[in-house]
């Protein structure tokens, strides 16, 4: 087929196909990481490496890190790693994670690793934390003491990771709020904002024996007051919005009662109205009840005529007096 061909292209071509053929070759097969192994002191099979290619498990993520394992003595085997691996686990990390708790003298074993990483942790973090404790800086709590001074707290919590516990137990958002919560707490008892700032180390004593570390994964070192500041006069500031409040009340009963007043005053003046009309009504009866009795003879005429004398020496009387009263007035200015 290639005698046609110049020798050099012929080469070339050969040259290529066998390079093509060694790749798919090593690809399949890694004989390059088996030999690696080998002179690691790793004993693994060729097979087992093409085992775990028709497995569709990446070689290299496995034997590496067995081979790190080997070198630190974990006394680790393959099948653990490829376990660990097809169920989605960091296989390295854990890895890592042990030989840094083995230097450290931290007891780990790989199931406990293995499921610290599976649960979506960071095991070596923790491994970590655990020889190097982590200062973890809550947000400025704002506390109301007993005289009503708003005081201002910030702390720095120092923690170490707790590995038995890393699996189910809460994060450092729990550990955060339950400090917040054991500051307002300590605030809050203090009969005045003075003794918060002349003692700050009563709020980390009285927290930090409140065992807040309980269910966390994390276990609390120490808890340092990192600022206190004194903030708004909460009590006064509540006492004015209940004098307001009161006020408005006050007001509003008193207008009630004016409405009241004046509905009374109302009712009153229609009352009078009502009996001026009942007067004017039994006044308009007398005329009537005069003529009755003329008609009647119990009444005669002269006594009718004295009536009317009466009247009209009545309403002289009247006048005169009114005459007298306006010349006093009219004298005395």
């Amino acid at each position: 087929m290639f005698a046609d061909l110049d020798p050099v292209v012929s080469f070339l071509i050969i040259a290529v196909l066998v390079i093509i053929l060694l790749s798919v070759f090593l690809s399949f097969f890694p004989f390059m990481l088996w030999i690696s192994a080998l002179a690691s002191g790793v004993r693994i099979s060729i097979i087992t490496l093409v085992a775990m290619r028709l497995r569709r498990v990446v070689p290299s993520r496995i034997v590496n890190p067995l081979i790190k394992a080997t070198k630190a003595g974990l006394g680790l085997n393959i099948n653990q790693l490829e376990s660990h691996f097809l169920a989605g686990g960091n296989v390295d990390r854990v890895v890592n994670a042990l030989i840094a708790a083995q230097r450290a003298n931290i007891p780990l074993q790989f199931e406990r690793a293995a499921a610290i990483d599976l649960a979506g942790r960071d095991v070596l973090q923790a491994v970590q934390m655990s020889v190097n404790p982590r200062v973890i800086e809550t947000p400025t709590v704002a506390a109301v003491a007993k005289d009503g001074i708003e005081v201002k707290v910030k702390a720095r919590v120092t923690v170490r990771a707790n590995i038995d516990r890393l699996v189910g137990g809460a994060g450092e958002e729990t550990i955060i709020a339950r400090v917040g919560e054991g500051i307002v707490t300590t605030v809050g008892s203090s009969n005045s904002h003075k003794d918060v700032l002349e003692n700050p180390d009563l709020i980390s004593r009285t927290v930090l024996g409140k065992g807040l570390d309980a269910g966390t994964a994390f276990e609390i070192l120490s808890i340092d007051i990192a600022d206190v500041d004194v903030g708004k006069n909460i009590g006064a500031h509540l006492q004015t919005e209940q004098a307001e409040a009161d006020k408005k009340i006050a007001q509003a009963k008193a207008e009630e009662r004016r409405a009241m007043a004046v509905a009374q005053e109302q009712e009153n003046k229609a009352k009078v109205v009502e009996m001026e009309a009942r007067v004017v009504e039994s006044e308009s009866q007398v005329p009537l009840a005069m003529a009755e009795a003329l008609r009647s003879g119990k009444l005669g005429v002269m006594d009718y005529m004295n009536l009317k004398n009466i009247e009209a020496d009545t309403k002289m009387r009247s006048s005169i007096g009114e005459a007298d009263g306006l010349t006093d007035g009219e004298d005395g200015r």
